[in-house]
């Protein structure tokens, strides 16, 4: 049972990292492809370390949810075994819901442009690439969708 358990684990924190979603500058969705996309240029003001939240989708808590109820089976006997697969279905679930949390949370970067024709901007996104103040950076825009590159 232990080792069936286990694999569950394995396989609700597989599940969850491959949930997250990129909020990457150099990351397109297939819907972005082969769109129009406005191109601005300007000079980086500030950059600051920011932290983007993790996805708090129902997949955790469900699946933590059930490695919850599965190990609290386990325990005990008749009514007793019920009663702690109830428990470990709340525990597991709350459990399932923060791990998701912590599993998705990524380091990200608030980049703050003056632009060329003036006027100034910041956009969030995740720091995979190093931006310093003073560089001429291009911002691309997509419909809601903007993103600073070199």
């Amino acid at each position: 049972m232990k080792l069936m358990q286990l694999f569950i684990v394995g396989l609700v924190s597989l599940f969850l990292g491959a949930c997250a979603s990129s909020n990457s500058g150099s990351v397109y969705s297939r819907d972005d492809a082969r769109k129009v996309q406005t191109v601005k240029t300007g000079v980086i003001e500030s950059v600051r370390q920011v932290k983007l939240e993790g996805t708090k989708s129902p997949v955790g808590t469900v699946a933590g949810g059930a490695v919850g109820g599965i190990a609290g089976s386990s325990v005990g006997g008749g009514r007793g075994s019920a009663i702690a697969a109830v428990i470990g279905a709340v525990a597991g679930g709350i459990a399932g819901s923060a791990l998701e949390e912590g599993i998705t949370r990524k380091d990200a970067l608030e980049i703050t442009v003056k632009l060329d024709g003036g006027g100034l901007i910041a956009i969030v996104q995740e720091a995979d690439e190093a931006f310093n103040i003073g560089e001429n950076v291009r911002i691309i825009e997509n419909g809601g969708t903007s993103r600073v590159s070199h």
